[in-house]
């Protein structure tokens, strides 16, 4: 979210000279000039917009425009620094409904409608791009849209009905299916932490980035929500319809026409405006979205107009410098890397015809080897894809199993659900833990008994994995309803002695034995056959669960090993399944959470794209 993103770094700041007054009594004077105007729609309403033009500009420019619904900035934010060595005219959105703009509430609709009188989000970028190149002057009548989140996915959105002068976009941890993946939920499975959090900042008030009151003091929200009841009892106690989109995801729990029709992707046509999409294989809260758009485009882009850049970032953790992964120090700065190697040249070639075209598919800050990468082609044409076996003696290997091999099973009890990070859990923002949680030590739920773990003896040389990662379980459970998560885990050597930062908190000092996840996800069972018509289980019935775990790029390296791990809950992030099945899973009794026996049995596998 960009309002908590780029809060601090003024790089802008003019330096002191070594005659300057002290710091308290000078005057820095910015480097723009703000003005902030009224943007009328096509229906009337106006958008409150700043408009940052360079002080020392000497002709035409370029304007790089962001739409926010997390208050318009009219200060330069520290992550321009290298667009800015290029000359840009920097916009800020207030988008329709929030903050200093006009328009009844904020709906979060990602719709694109048809018809003359059409509104939407496509249209309201369009109208703004239409009245920016007529009205600022000078510019060059050439208009970028970037952002990250959902400044991200307005930059995306528009490019489903884009405006002529719309020459470059940068979509950065975007999304395009509310239901599938990404802020709301994952396959259907409520994302039920964050969507309290992030709806209550975009919909509780207007003109504020409001936290969620109902916390009042929590100190572990897993406590807290596992008190609260379900999202149906939760939403009336606390919201009373005052977030609307917190009621639609219960009233909508399956897959769709609600959902479908905000599926604004399927509306993209040939790729025709150059596009950096940018996503996080660490992003907490949109690691999915972003790879969908380039997927899309490159379904019709015969000029390689669209491109993606890959790291192991957090949530926009790339808009800064960054020399780790979470606890996990690494040589260089990919963040800076990414803004000055990659994005400036990017939107300096599409917009100030500077520099050369970018002509690969992918770039890629490789974890493991902490390299970039650069490939021609994606998927890797060299990548082979290799299944990793799950055994009933708790190892795995790359040897499919006996013939009869035995299940692994655990009980999964609702009351006691495994959380998704160390207790205890506190609140979505502002705290550190939430930003790297996806790549926190796993050790915190070893001995629990409801967590199955499978483990690689050490390799014997380094294995690169690039592209996607995808697991099968042949699993069965006692309930008529269940959730399987899927954990792939780089467990680092016990004599692997190095200090980590310490500002996470939390109980890890050093990287001996630490089990680094690099691909988690979770799949609900009553959606295993459609997700548009939920089904139960037969109980006990041993069937193929599809996980799919995203796309990453990563070497585990020699002497490390490889483990997977898979539990039935994934706790407050992820809402509890009562493991009984109901028609509406959001509007559970409390007698509907039943314990549960998981079996996990031969033919259950990680695949994963091994370059050899």
């Amino acid at each position: 979210m960009r309002h908590l993103l780029l809060a601090g770094a003024a790089l802008f700041a003019s330096p002191m000279s070594p005659m300057a007054p002290p710091a308290a009594a000078q005057q820095t004077v910015s480097p723009f000039v703000a003005e902030e105007v009224m943007i009328p729609m096509r229906d009337g309403v106006k958008l409150r917009t700043v408009i940052l033009r360079p002080r020392d500009a000497t002709g035409p420019l370029p304007i790089l425009l962001s739409r926010t619904p997390y208050g318009a900035s009219n200060e330069p934010q520290g992550d321009w620094a290298a667009l800015a060595k290029d000359g840009y005219i920097f916009v800020d959105q207030d988008m329709r409904g929030r903050f200093g703009s006009e328009g009844e509430g904020f709906s979060l609709s990602t719709e694109v409608k048809t018809g003359k009188q059409a509104v939407d989000e496509t249209t309201d970028a369009w109208d703004t791009i239409d009245w920016l190149v007529k009205n600022v002057k000078p510019n060059n009548g050439k208009v970028g849209m970037w952002g990250v989140s959902y400044p991200g996915l307005t930059a995306a959105i528009a490019l489903a009905r884009p405006h002529p002068a719309l020459k470059a976009a940068s979509p950065q941890a975007a999304w395009t299916d509310y239901w599938m993946n990404d802020d709301l939920h994952r396959y259907g499975a409520m994302r039920l932490t964050y969507a309290i959090d992030w709806l209550t900042i975009l919909q509780w008030d207007k003109t504020e980035n409001a936290g969620f009151p109902g916390y009042a003091g929590a100190i572990d929200t897993y406590s807290w929500f596992l008190k609260a009841g379900s999202p149906d009892e939760i939403e009336k106690r606390y919201f009373q319809g005052r977030v609307p989109r917190l009621r639609e995801m219960i009233e909508h729990p399956d897959y769709d026409e609600f959902w479908k029709k905000q599926r604004w992707a399927e509306t993209l046509k040939r790729t025709g405006v150059p596009t950096l999409n940018v996503a996080g294989s660490y992003d907490q809260e949109d690691p999915w979205g972003s790879w969908q758009i380039y997927y899309r485009q490159q379904k019709d882009d015969p000029d390689n107009l669209a491109q993606m850049v890959l790291g192991p970032w957090n949530h926009g953790g790339w808009r800064g410098p960054i020399s780790r992964l979470g606890r996990i120090p690494y040589p260089g700065d990919s963040g800076t890397s990414f803004m000055t190697e990659i994005e400036a040249p990017f939107f300096a070639y599409w917009l100030h015809g500077k520099g050369t075209k970018p002509d690969y598919e992918v770039k890629s800050f490789q974890s493991g080897s902490w390299q970039w990468r650069t490939y021609p082609a994606w998927p890797v044409p060299q990548a082979q894809a290799t299944p990793l076996y799950l055994h009933a003696d708790g190892s795995a290997s790359f040897t499919a199993p006996a013939q009869g091999e035995a299940c692994r099973d655990y009980v999964s009890d609702p009351a006691n659900p495994v959380p998704n990070r160390a207790r205890p859990v506190s609140v979505t923002y502002p705290r550190p833990e939430w930003q790297w949680w996806e790549s926190e030590d796993q050790r915190f739920v070893d001995g629990r008994p409801d967590v199955l773990s499978w483990t690689t003896a050490p390799l014997d040389a380094d294995m690169t994995v690039t592209g996607a990662i995808a697991a099968k379980l042949m699993a069965s459970t006692s309930g008529t309803d269940s959730d399987f998560i899927v954990k792939l885990i780089d467990v680092f050597p016990d004599d692997y002695t190095r200090s980590v930062p310490s500002d996470l908190g939390g109980y890890t000092r050093q990287l001996n034995g630490y089990q680094l996840p690099i691909a988690m996800e979770v799949r609900r069972g009553r959606y295993l056959k459609s997700f548009e018509t939920p089904q139960p289980l037969v109980p006990d019935q041993v069937v193929a669960w599809d996980v799919p775990l995203r796309d990453h790029d990563h070497v585990f390296r020699k002497g490390h090993r490889i483990m997977v791990q898979v539990q039935s809950s994934w706790f407050p992030v992820i809402d509890r399944n009562p493991q009984r099945f109901v028609p509406n899973i959001y509007k559970a009794a409390p007698a509907d959470y039943v314990k549960a026996t998981q079996r996990v049995c031969a033919g259950s596998a990680v695949t994963l794209p091994v370059i050899r």
